[in-house]
């Protein structure tokens, strides 16, 4: 919202002497954000001028200019500039005539651009300054002649300074409007904000306006909605008023012209520029209807399936049965709340006008400018809630200002139908403001911050009851009434306190492996993303179940994708979700990780937070328990996904695209940050390919599984044939591992090292040959490792080869060949005992 500064000043005293930035700090104080400052940008000696004479000269490329004599300060005077009182100018419009008062910019003048003024010297003569066009002074967009003060209705003396003349020293401030205080979207409302920031006195515009009688019915309305969105009408408030033999050829006065673009609105025509001003000063929208185009009343219904309708911009519609539609007996005339209609609208031959004013339902209006695209200063105004009071004292001045401006006479009275709810009282219990701020407000700072804000307040036992004003929708609870109280006494009251940490403990053990795990990650290579945890319930089901098996999980009320409405159950999907975006753009190599909690309600079981009470004293243990037990476990999971090569082509090597092995990899970088031992074990997941799936395992708990995407479902999200995935249960690994890993001593003596090749049938899972082997070997076993895993010629069929290597160590001697020998024999024998396994020659 862009607030003019003389135009503020009319309905709240400024402080003397204020600047635009100063405006911006009082504003602030209240809680609007301040934005830019606007002004003309241009700087004098811009002045009244008068054409005494000009000589048309044709010029050799086909242009005819005129060279004019201009006076430019009276006679036997000085002119601003210093020159003479009558001043050369050579100008190339032909719109003027000699007599004609015009603004001329003389040498030292700098318009918008910035566009410096200077004697120079132009088609054979030295032009001492220029006539200004509307377009030139920052006034609007025309550019076809100069401009010319009779046609603003302006007759001042030669050497008059045209810039206060024209309002061209008026200066706007711009503010960011919240959603929630729609009534700042009006001089009205910006007035009352910096009266409530600076004390100043407030002067409502509203009370200088009369209001409609409704007991007089000039023009017939009905409100007929059949229809209504969450239980409201469409439209509880119309307002009308009549004004008859207006002159709409009458120019729009130069004070509201520079009002308005400072506002940021293009001045289009008197009776528009009339009805967008009192929108801006009102904060109410108005529309006006050329009478003599109107087929009877008019009725305000939801359109019908199929309706079509031509707004003001030229484009026909099709209208949604949900929209509001003004109609008269033809059918649609205006998009209700948004836009008006190309068959009614005012134009250069109106004669008599139909005001009107409504206030529509916010809902309805956010939908229908949305559906159709069409966000207007309308409908901005009525999403976010106007005053249902003030429609009928905004009719009335905008015929007052077309009696004064456009020569009209208004009807005597008008038509309004008022079946706006009245605003309910809220209850304020004593102590409640200051428990939830955190300041010790008294009853009378209470009071009188409630009563400014226009509410209606009244002590009760035990509390105020406040009836909010009725220019403040977002005003429905006690929670809004308290944050008006800190607001207006002064958020300088709130307290500014940092709680002091205890000494001594810093981060926790699962903080500190948290971090850990990331960082290792992290130094690995691999990108930390943070995905969306918003999923599908088909993602849900595919990768938060192993089997298949249905799975609960948590829908959101307030989706923000009505396709992605469930609280995930897996990492996995966010990755899948950021693989195909990098992708996408041309990132083929990728190597993802994200640490993030998801969520696992129990079947059956509904969640909720209870509601928690407000004040200073911390909610007692049964009402934490509570809180505790309306939010499904949250377990927080690492997982990982690589595609495309992990090591690229390059001079003498090879490119090495990932695999298994390199989820694998991922999971063991996990396990040693996390100081855990993992095992892996053959595994089966739905979401992962049959064959390469390895079941996580720390302790004996299946904490997560690791190996390929299912290249059905690589295929689904259009992402390479092969990529490696991992997600681990973090916490559930840290819930298993040892608080403390207690160091191993360094051994000294020399290690033997021996090769165990073992022939085993091709299920078995080489986890199991290995621990077979560890559990045999004994104590004198140092490591372990597969080094090989063999299936081909030379093996029998159904039958595979497994390598290890053997490293065996004693810490009080030198192990022999033999000991080293009868201790691998010992590993091979287990592993025969358990897994079948027997040595391969």
């Amino acid at each position: 919202m862009r607030v003019p500064l003389s135009w503020l000043a009319e309905y709240v005293e400024l402080v003397p002497g204020s600047t635009p930035e100063d405006v911006h700090a009082a504003l602030v104080k209240v809680g609007l954000e301040e934005e830019d400052v606007h002004t003309f940008d241009l700087s004098g000696p811009i002045v009244v001028g008068e054409v005494l004479e000009f000589v048309e000269e044709p010029q050799s490329n086909g242009k005819t200019i005129r060279w004019c004599q201009v006076r430019v300060a009276p006679e036997g005077e000085t002119a601003a500039d210093g020159g003479e009182a009558v001043h050369g100018i050579v100008c190339g419009a032909r719109n003027f005539f000699v007599g004609d008062k015009v603004v001329v910019t003389l040498p030292g003048a700098v318009l918008p651009g910035p566009f410096p003024i200077a004697a120079r010297k132009t088609y054979g003569h030295v032009s001492d300054g220029m006539i200004a066009s509307a377009r030139e002074l920052g006034l609007g967009d025309d550019h076809e002649g100069i401009l010319r003060l009779s046609t603003l209705g302006i007759d001042a003396p030669v050497g008059s300074d045209a810039i206060a003349l024209l309002g061209l020293n008026d200066a706007a401030v711009e503010i960011n409007v919240t959603p929630d205080r729609g009534y700042a979207f009006s001089i009205r409302g910006v007035a009352r904000e910096y009266a409530h920031a600076t004390g100043a006195r407030f002067r409502d515009p509203v009370e200088q306006s009369s209001p409609v009688d409704a007991a007089v019915d000039a023009f017939p309305v009905e409100i007929r909605d059949e229809a209504p969105i969450r239980g409201r009408v469409g439209s509880a408030v119309f307002a009308t008023r009549i004004v008859r033999g207006v002159d709409p050829s009458r120019p729009t006065p130069a004070w509201m012209v520079a009002r308005l673009k400072l506002a940021g609105i293009r001045s289009l025509s008197l009776l528009v520029d009339i009805t967008n001003y009192v929108m801006l000063e009102f904060g109410q929208p108005i529309h006006g209807y050329d009478l003599d185009t109107l087929r009877g009343g008019i009725v305000v219904r939801r359109a019908k399936p199929g309706e079509k309708f031509t707004t003001l911009d030229g484009k026909e519609r099709t209208l949604h049965v949900e929209d509001l539609v003004v109609t008269d007996d033809r059918g649609p005339i205006g998009l209700g709340g948004v836009m008006g209609g190309a068959e009614t609208e005012m134009s250069d031959a109106t004669r008599n006008v139909l005001i009107e004013a409504a206030n529509w339902d916010p809902v309805s209006i956010a939908r229908t400018a949305r559906r159709h695209k069409l966000p207007s200063e309308a409908a901005k105004r009525y999403e976010r809630g106007v005053d249902p009071e003030i429609a009928g004292p905004a009719v009335s001045r905008v015929a007052q200002l077309m009696v004064d401006l456009a020569g009209g006479t208004a009807d005597a009275g008008g038509s309004l139908i008022h079946e706006a709810p009245a605003r309910q009282a809220i209850l304020l219990p004593d102590g409640y403001v200051s428990g939830l701020i955190g300041v010790d407000y008294t009853d009378d700072e209470v009071h009188e911050a409630l009563a400014e804000v226009g509410g209606h307040v009244t002590r009760v036992d035990g509390g105020f009851e406040v009836v909010p004003p009725t220019w403040r929708p977002d005003l429905t609870g006690r929670a809004d009434l308290a944050e008006e109280v800190a607001r207006l006494v002064g958020y300088h009251r709130i307290p500014s306190e940092l709680p002091v940490a205890p000494p001594g403990r810093g981060l926790t053990r699962s903080q500190r492996i948290r971090r850990g795990v990331a960082d290792a990650l992290a130094a690995s290579g691999s990108t930390e993303v943070l995905a969306f945890p918003f999923v599908s319930e088909a993602e849900n089901a595919t990768y938060g179940s192993v089997d298949g098996s249905p799975v609960a999980s948590v829908r959101l009320a307030n989706a923000l994708d009505a396709s992605a409405p469930f609280l995930r159950r897996s990492l996995i999907p966010g990755l899948i979700g950021v693989a195909r975006r990098n992708l996408s753009r041309g990132l083929t190599d990728l190597d993802l990780f994200e640490l993030g909690l998801v969520f696992t309600p129990e079947a059956g079981r509904s969640y909720g937070a209870p509601e928690l009470p407000v004040g200073a004293r911390r909610p007692d243990a049964e009402t934490l328990a509570a809180l505790d037990a309306g939010i499904p476990p949250q377990p927080r999971h690492v997982g990982v996904l690589l595609t495309g090569d992990l090591v690229r082509k390059q001079p003498g090597r090879a490119a090495e695209p990932v695999g298994i092995a390199d989820a694998l990899d991922a999971v063991r970088r996990i396990a040693l940050a996390a100081g855990a031992e993992v095992e892996f074990v053959q595994g089966a997941h739905q979401a992962f390919h049959p064959g390469r799936t390895a079941e996580v395992r720390v302790g004996g708990t299946t904490v997560g599984y690791a190996g390929e995407l299912h290249p059905r479902l690589t295929e689904q999200a259009d992402l390479p044939r092969v990529v490696a995935v991992a997600e681990l249960d973090l916490d559930a690994i840290i819930a298993a591992t040892e608080p403390a890993v207690e160091a191993r001593p360094i051994g000294t003596l020399p290690a033997a090292t021996q090769d165990l090749s073992l022939l085993v049938a091709a299920d078995v899972p080489a986890a199991e040959v290995a621990a077979a082997v560890r559990d045999g070997a004994g104590e004198l076993l140092e490591h372990l490792e597969l080094v090989d895993d063999y299936r081909g010629q030379g093996v029998p069929a159904g039958s595979k080869s497994l390598t290890f290597a053997l490293r065996f160590r004693a810490a009080d001697r030198t192990l022999t060949a033999a000991e080293a020998s009868d201790a691998k024999l010992a590993g091979a024998a287990v592993a025969r005992e358990r897994t079948g396994a027997a040595i391969r020659e």
